[in-house]
């Protein structure tokens, strides 16, 4: 009897080839991209995808203030941030948010998809997030992104 070998291939940080996407945020509800998103950063897409290593592409977001809230979360939805100190509580809502920091809102969302651990923050380091059509980084030659 031939015994052939049937391993899974494990997937290194130095073989992993990165590709480029460009996301079109302007309608489209923002947990719905953000879980796309994730599942990009993460590598979730690709056959050789290894949970312990970045295998993930890069995404550049365009046009994060178009990003479309369902239902009342502009006005119910709170951003928490503390400052460390007593007292340092800040509150601001989505309404807000999308008015002073609107690239803030899709990153937010994409960071708490990703893992809570050193492996997720090398993961959120690859999403670039702008507000409006332009980005500086056509000489990576980006590909759209299709849901």
């Amino acid at each position: 009897m031939d015994t052939l070998s049937y391993k899974t291939k494990s997937e290194r940080k130095e073989d992993v080839q990165r590709n480029w996407f460009v996301v079109d945020a302007e309608g489209l509800p923002l947990g719905r991209i953000s879980s796309k998103i994730a599942t990009v950063l993460r590598g979730k897409h690709k056959p050789s995808y290894t949970p312990h290593t970045d295998c993930g592409d890069n995404v550049i977001v365009i046009n994060a203030e178009k990003v479309k809230l369902t239902g009342n979360k502009k006005a119910r939805k709170v951003y928490i941030t503390h400052s460390g100190y007593p007292g340092g509580q800040k509150q601001r809502t989505a309404r807000e948010m999308l008015e002073k920091q609107p690239h803030r809102v899709v990153e937010i969302a994409v960071k708490g998809m990703l893992p809570k651990n050193k492996l997720g923050r090398a993961m959120a380091k690859k999403l670039f997030v702008y507000v409006g059509a332009e980005h500086p980084h056509g000489a990576q030659k980006p590909q759209p992104f299709q849901f």
